[in-house]
């Protein structure tokens, strides 16, 4: 059989905010020029002797084909060429929180890794955003008199539900979390001695998902459990859990968190620490307006980005919201300093 005709890598980062876009068109393989490269407003096309790879832009995102300037080549990646796009662009910040935890609604927490219920039809009365963590030390600024929020800290209530910078705080009072009788059909009931997660004794304070032993969370007092974002999903119990690839979530996530704080906060460097507070890698936001757009078949023939493999494969490229990062490892006592 013939091998099919070798595509080249098209990778395509628009940035919205200042309406520009870079292309890059993979280094061609032995055999791969002369190349045509064809840029009309809605769509690009390149032809080697060795094949035909076209991508159609979707509709928010218009190129203009006269613009392209700074062309380069850079050795290794490829063609890098510099173009002016209009591209639709929304400055309101779509919270992560909008769909899923609306007062009043009644949520179902799910183990994100393996679709088990955590906690079953939880009415949720009041969903609350969380003050910034050095909120002590404010209110010690501006207070002429003794803090009267020392050593108090901020748990929820009975239908509370407040939200930290990744993660939830909920309470679980003894009367009210244990399974609910209302079991799905084929679900298989635990008595009531078993809780659908465990907590570990006081030397270890992790929950744990009794399914896949994944960790969801800590427990913070007798009620009150932190779920993390990264590994529990809150949905509305009308609705069905909706299977995520687990790369996909993790990095969707992560990313929504980034923009989010960097907007409420007008930082962008992070740590992301492990539970024992050692960080694990550190995070530069550069850019958080992209939308990145590549060819198919350079997400299976060049693993440059990994992540952008769970779309469909019947799409003939990917559109994908993506935040650009530097990041420093500090594992395995790198970048120590």
């Amino acid at each position: 059989a013939m091998a099919p005709p070798a595509e080249t890598r098209v990778f395509l980062e628009v940035r919205r905010r200042l309406q520009s876009a870079l292309l890059i068109l993979g280094e061609p393989k032995e055999g791969g020029m002369p190349m045509d490269i064809s840029i009309t407003p809605s769509s690009l096309q390149v032809k080697t002797p060795g094949g035909c790879t076209e991508i159609c832009l979707p509709a928010e995102v218009r190129l203009v084909p006269s613009s392209g300037h700074g062309l380069q080549y850079v050795a290794g990646d490829g063609l890098h060429l510099r173009l002016q796009a209009r591209a639709e662009f929304s400055t309101k910040l779509t919270s992560m929180f909008n769909q899923s935890s609306e007062a009043q609604d009644c949520c179902t927490f799910y183990c994100q890794s393996c679709g088990e219920v955590i906690i079953r039809d939880r009415k949720l009365l009041r969903v609350l955003p969380l003050p910034m963590e050095n909120w002590g030390a404010l209110v010690g600024e501006w207070c002429c008199h003794a803090d009267p929020f020392a050593n108090k800290p901020l748990h929820p209530r009975e239908n509370d539900c407040l939200i930290g910078d990744a993660f939830y705080l909920v309470n679980l009072r003894s009367d009210t979390w244990q399974p609910s009788p209302q079991v799905a059909p084929g679900e298989m009931h635990c008595p009531p001695s078993e809780n659908h997660f465990k907590s570990k004794p006081k030397a270890n304070t992790k929950v744990i998902c009794k399914r896949c032993k994944v960790m969801l969370g800590e427990t913070m007092s007798s009620e009150t459990i932190k779920f993390y974002m990264t590994e529990v999903i809150m949905q509305p119990s009308e609705r069905n859990f909706p299977i995520i690839p687990r790369s996909k979530f993790v990095q969707s996530t992560v990313a929504q968190c980034l923009v989010e704080l960097s907007s409420a906060r007008s930082t962008f460097r992070f740590s992301v620490q492990g539970h024992d507070s050692k960080p694990y890698i550190l995070l530069w936001l550069l850019n958080s307006d992209s939308l990145v757009i590549e060819s198919l078949a350079s997400s299976r023939s060049v693993k440059k980005f990994p992540l952008l493999e769970d779309i469909s494969k019947a799409d003939s490229s990917s559109a994908q919201n993506a935040v650009k990062v530097l990041y420093q490892p500090c594992i395995k006592s790198r970048n120590e300093k």
